[in-house]
């Protein structure tokens, strides 16, 4: 009995300092989490998709930092940059595929096109949200190609 209950004590040790280990120290709790999913989201449906450039004005950060070489530092820069490109492509669209978290970073995988013929191109957008702000962005982008070496999908 006496080593049955001292096996019981060692695995909840295990099992409690192994759920510990799991869970990073800078993670931010599950809803925090999911609250900066919602934010970028609703924030990305509305500007990329409804092309509605006040949508920024209340969630992007004035010293927002961007890692798209393209597409310079700041709120008013980047509002700026996407309004021409909205008035050069009115048609353009933003299919949010799936999205996911980790912690302050909200992940995007997107089907971006400029036109309903356009094949589009492949994005991860990347996020990062602090007190409720978009703070910073990266992102990676891929064309649709015509022919694949695959069968699968970009999507």
């Amino acid at each position: 009995m006496r080593n049955s209950k001292a096996l019981a004590v060692g695995v909840g040790l295990l099992m409690a300092s192994t759920s510990l280990l799991a869970e990073p120290a800078n993670s931010v709790p599950n809803s925090q989490s999911e609250a900066n999913r919602q934010l970028v989201v609703t924030f990305y449906n509305q500007f990329f998709n409804q092309h509605d450039i006040d949508a920024a004005s209340k969630v992007v950060a004035d010293g927002y930092r961007q890692h798209n070489p393209q597409v310079p530092d700041g709120k008013q820069p980047f509002v700026s940059y996407f309004k021409g490109y909205f008035k050069q492509h009115p048609q353009s669209h933003a299919q949010i595929i799936r999205s996911a978290v980790d912690g302050d970073l909200v992940w995007l995988h997107i089907h971006s096109t400029e036109s309903p013929k356009d094949r589009g191109q492949a994005i991860v957008d990347i996020f990062r949200v602090d007190h409720g702000k978009i703070v910073e962005h990266w992102d990676v982008i891929q064309d649709v190609p015509q022919q694949a070496a695959n069968s699968n999908t970009m999507f």
